[in-house]
């Protein structure tokens, strides 16, 4: 059997760390891991540094891989950075895509992109894939750009919008459940806002729905949410309840409260029917998903 050659660019990303631990020991599967850091987290995968803004350096990624398909899961996810660093963000965010699309197209490599609900205004959530995006931060404007680049770039392509992910990750900065059970096991008062709403994402999920599409070849645009839409404050009192922690140290708020410089979709969420009848995606609970995390948390 042929192996299938995937490229994931952003590996040492959250998102890029499930899929590397996803399609590492898979025997059908030839791996490629890039990042912007000089090495790999993982010492058993072929890694290469790239800067993807770099037309020169995606240019030597692609050509010299050649992959089936391609995972992009390197962004610049800072919200507010992006308001304040619009040349760098726009540089990640769009024209390394850019780059991706020119050089995969070469390739006639299948193009996997992970694009957000921030493309929405956050008014009438969830969402469908066939709603009228309308970005009101910097970042959601990018991460449009990023969609229609790619939809004008004659390349196969599956473009995917998510939302607040989360999980398990051995490097990197915490997600949100571990950032929420470290503080309150460690009795810190911590501000959630009560009224911004999504179906929070595990990544793993997300990584196993990648995987089908990349395997059933299947293009257009799709949304991989969670199974519960809920508030941010929701979401934190059910770490909470899980880990029989202490929630009079969390104190609700409204997200003007924050003063941040981009705006945020309060409204939000994203329905998965389309990936659930087309790919048979189906995400885990919440709670069941804290129970895989359980191990790792409890062991930091």
């Amino acid at each position: 059997m042929i192996k299938k050659r995937i490229l994931i660019i952003g590996s040492n990303g959250m998102l890029g760390q499930s899929l590397t631990t996803h399609f590492m020991f898979n025997k059908d599967v030839e791996l490629m891991c890039a990042s912007f850091e000089n090495e790999s987290f993982y010492d058993k995968v072929e890694y290469k540094k790239v800067d993807i803004s770099s037309s020169k350096e995606v240019k030597i990624l692609i050509k010299g891989f050649c992959p089936d398909a391609i995972i992009n899961a390197a962004a610049y996810t800072n919200v507010d950075g992006c308001e304040t660093e619009k040349e760098l963000s726009w540089a990640i965010n769009v024209t390394g895509v850019e780059n991706i699309v020119k050089y995969g197209r070469t390739c006639d490599a299948h193009f996997i992109h992970i694009s957000s609900d921030y493309i929405f205004d956050g008014k009438s959530g969830p969402y469908t894939e066939d709603e009228k995006p309308n970005p009101i931060s910097h970042y959601g404007k990018e991460k449009l750009a990023a969609e229609n680049v790619i939809k004008a770039g004659r390349i196969k392509h599956t473009v995917i919008r998510t939302n607040v992910l989360y999980g398990a990750t051995q490097f990197g900065r915490p997600d949100f459940v571990k950032w929420v059970y470290n503080s309150l096991s460690e009795k810190k008062n911590i501000r959630i806002v009560k009224d911004q709403i999504n179906n929070p994402t595990y990544i793993d999920d997300l990584s196993s729905a990648i995987s089908k599409f990349i395997e059933f070849g299947k293009e257009g645009v799709y949304n991989i949410g969670g199974a519960e839409t809920l508030s941010r404050i929701e979401f934190t009192y059910k770490i909470a309840d899980y880990f029989n922690l202490d929630k009079s140290l969390i104190t609700p708020i409204v997200t003007s409260d924050l003063n941040q410089p981009a705006p945020r979709p309060l409204n939000s969420g994203l329905i998965n029917l389309k990936a659930e009848t087309e790919v048979n995606y189906h995400p885990l609970t919440i709670d069941k998903t804290l129970f895989l995390m359980k191990q790792s948390l409890v062991k930091s």
